[in-house]
């Protein structure tokens, strides 16, 4: 699947989330920051509910290509959701997502993906590919960015997220995200951690991206610009 997409440089995607760490997004912080739990003098702290652990082989009915893994429920489950959101927004010309090549972490609550595989043309493809550096591997980067609070870019390209409430944080990786999306996906060359909304508004987006609705159809456009999609 190279012929299809443009290729991109992970050292600019990792130099970027080393600038965008740099940056501080303006009432991020506040905004995100958790209310206290701290228990009254004199009292026990609440005890954290155990997550549950379930045994899975398949990712919406793409199977694992290392077998079962014990995973958390809840991550399984937007995992589940995640998956099909991508493949709802991929060519129409290739298959639902066949095989997903990835590892669950050791307490089940992290996931980190390797390779999503396609049939086309009655061959089983690389529809992404940790290794690859192209446009899908940066629209997939969006859908997990859609689904998930972080999602970690390794230094072999593989993509690390965990459970938690999807949204705008502000975030390093979420800047460093927005401004490549901007530069490879959307042509906005000179999209930097500062101005990135600014263009993303020039170029048409009517939310601020920097929303909790403005990120979803944010990261949504950028995976469909990156899977070739956006016609349809």
């Amino acid at each position: 699947m190279n012929d299809s997409h443009t290729s991109l440089s992970r050292r600019r995607i990792l130099l970027g989330a080393a600038a965008a760490s740099a940056v501080t997004v303006a009432g991020a912080t506040a905004a995100h920051a958790a209310p206290s739990t701290a228990a009254p003098a004199g009292e026990a702290p609440p005890a954290r509910e155990a997550r549950r652990l379930v045994v899975r082989d398949r990712i919406a009915g793409a199977r694992l290509a290392d077998g079962p893994a014990r995973i958390q429920a809840d991550l399984h489950e937007l995992l589940e959701a995640w998956l099909a959101f991508w493949s709802a927004n991929s060519p129409r010309v290739w298959s639902t997502p066949v095989e997903v090549e990835g590892r669950v972490g050791a307490g089940g609550d992290t996931f980190t993906l390797h390779a999503i595989r396609v049939t086309r043309d009655d061959e089983t493809r690389d529809a992404f590919a940790a290794g690859r550096s192209d446009a899908a591997h940066l629209a997939t980067l969006a859908s997990l960015h859609h689904h998930f609070p972080a999602v970690r870019v390794e230094a072999d390209g593989a993509l690390r997220v965990a459970d938690g409430p999807a949204g705008w944080t502000g975030s390093g990786e979420q800047v460093a995200f927005a401004v490549t999306a901007c530069r490879e996906l959307w042509g906005l060359r000179t999209a930097d951690p500062t101005n990135w909304r600014e263009h993303v508004s020039r170029a048409g987006h009517a939310i601020d991206p920097a929303s909790r609705s403005g990120w979803a159809a944010f990261t949504r456009a950028s995976l469909r610009r990156g899977l070739r999609t956006e016609s349809y």
